[in-house]
């Protein structure tokens, strides 16, 4: 090999070993980082609370109720906060809100019912806005989209994680309910602190990753709504299918001591089911990159869901009839589930975005999902709690389970139609380009 073959390829293996490295210190941190927050929001979880009755409401239905209404008026008041937060105010406000969230768990405890509804209130509120300030130390980067699956994955593995924590300090340090949550969250706090110290000191995107995703700006109100009138029907559906992914994901991450029975199992069950599902999700969006081209990157996502949402469906109204094992039933819904979830939540639109040309970011949709969701969720609690205080848990998630796995595979299906049916009207119209569909902000790029 001639010398100045060595020169060409020795910078690109070295490029690609510090691409590798910054994927595994910046992913990693950001992993670590979202999981931490669930140890400060979802431990409370692995508690029954049997018994306990508010507002003739079971009492765990109104305390989740409680922390989800202060989540979704978090994620409202985040669409303006988020967008506006500079860099230089990140790290403050990571310690701001995990120290708010610690003080709330304490009070928790702390309180007798029904003050301590308040704290829970409170602990929803000031971690709402977390995902958006974590998910701003990785974004804009060539990277992005596998560092934005990491982040994405912890929500899996980390649920499991802190039910299994809750059940593990209740069970073998016989800490009592209701101050189980505030002992985790005295660990989780520091640890937190340190690595948002850390996120805070990586690097600024660099000129060839600016080049290559584009310098990140919010859309403001009048383009939002261009946005999503250009796209109505294809929104809507999208919008909808995810309003009942994030209810039936709220209701399993929430109650899922209550849907299956831990009594002959574990108290780490839900960390190795989660886990083990983190490690296929995390290779499926892994192979992704290798798919570089968009309109086929988002054929290839829409039937990975629908072929999630409808094996959901079967398995949910025929858990009787298919006699599942427990923890194979577990398994597959939690993979059905979060494959659909996790795919909107991390790489979904940033193909959109890029496949369009649309100028503007990702923010707006997820936002939108997110919020929305949160509402429906409260909802359907309030008014499962209000008919029924004595819920089968299993079969009102199976029930869910089924229908919603329905929903997702009609609106996913009429998506899809329509994403082929728009993009071949527009290169029919405009040749190979797409006119940007939002004006007055850069255009968003995905290179994979």
């Amino acid at each position: 090999m001639s010398k100045q073959q060595q020169v060409t390829i020795n910078p690109i293996k070295n490029q690609r070993k510090d691409d590798f490295l910054f994927i595994l210190y910046a992913g990693g941190l950001a992993f670590l980082s979202y999981s931490l927050v669930y140890a400060l929001r979802k431990p409370y979880t692995a508690a029954s609370f049997e018994g306990l009755e508010l507002f003739n409401m079971d009492y765990k239905v109104v305390v989740t109720i409680a922390q989800i209404v202060g989540y979704a008026l978090s994620k409202f008041i985040g669409i303006k906060l988020i967008s506006e937060l500079k860099q230089s105010d990140r790290l403050k406000f990571i310690i701001g809100s995990v120290v708010l969230a610690q003080l709330s768990l304490v009070l928790f405890g702390l309180l007798p019912m029904p003050y301590n509804i308040g704290a829970m209130f409170l602990n929803g509120l000031s971690l709402g806005c977390m995902w958006g300030v974590i998910f701003s130390f990785i974004e804009g980067r060539r990277m992005t989209d596998i560092l934005a699956s990491i982040l994405g994955v912890s929500m899996v593995v980390s649920s499991g994680v802190a039910k299994s924590v809750g059940l593990y300090v209740m069970q073998t340090l016989h800490i009592g309910e209701f101050w189980m949550p505030a002992a985790i969250g005295a660990v989780a706090l520091p640890i937190l602190g340190i690595l948002g110290y850390a996120m805070n000191r990586l690097p600024d995107p660099t000129t060839a990753d600016i080049a290559c995703k584009s310098k990140r700006e919010p859309l403001n109100g009048s383009q939002r709504w261009e946005l999503y009138r250009n796209f109505m029907p294809f929104l809507t559906m999208i919008f909808v299918a995810n309003i009942v992914l994030t209810i039936l994901r709220d209701i399993k991450e929430d109650f899922l001591v209550n849907i299956f029975d831990v009594s002959n199992h574990s108290s780490w069950i839900f960390a190795q089911v989660d886990g083990l599902v983190t490690v296929v999700i995390l290779v499926i969006f892994g192979l992704m990159i290798f798919v570089r081209n968009n309109l086929k990157a988002l054929s290839i996502l829409f039937g990975l869901i629908i072929i999630s949402m409808g094996a959901m469906a079967v398995i949910s109204f025929g858990y009787k009839t298919l006699d599942l094992a427990p923890m194979t039933w577990l398994f597959l819904q939690s993979l059905c589930l979060y494959m659909a979830f996790l795919t909107f939540q991390t790489i979904f639109f940033d193909r959109f975005i890029a496949c369009f040309k649309i100028r503007g970011n990702v923010g707006f949709f997820i936002v939108m999902n997110d919020f929305l969701g949160y509402v429906g969720t409260v909802i359907v609690l309030a008014l499962k709690g209000s008919l029924q205080s004595d819920i089968n848990w299993m079969d009102f998630y199976n029930q869910m389970a089924g229908y919603v796995g329905v929903i997702c595979c009609v609106s996913f299906i009429g998506s899809f139609i329509y994403m082929h049916q728009r993009y071949r009207r527009e290169q029919l119209q405009q040749g190979s380009s797409i006119t940007p569909l939002v004006k007055g902000t850069p255009t968003v790029a995905v290179e994979i």
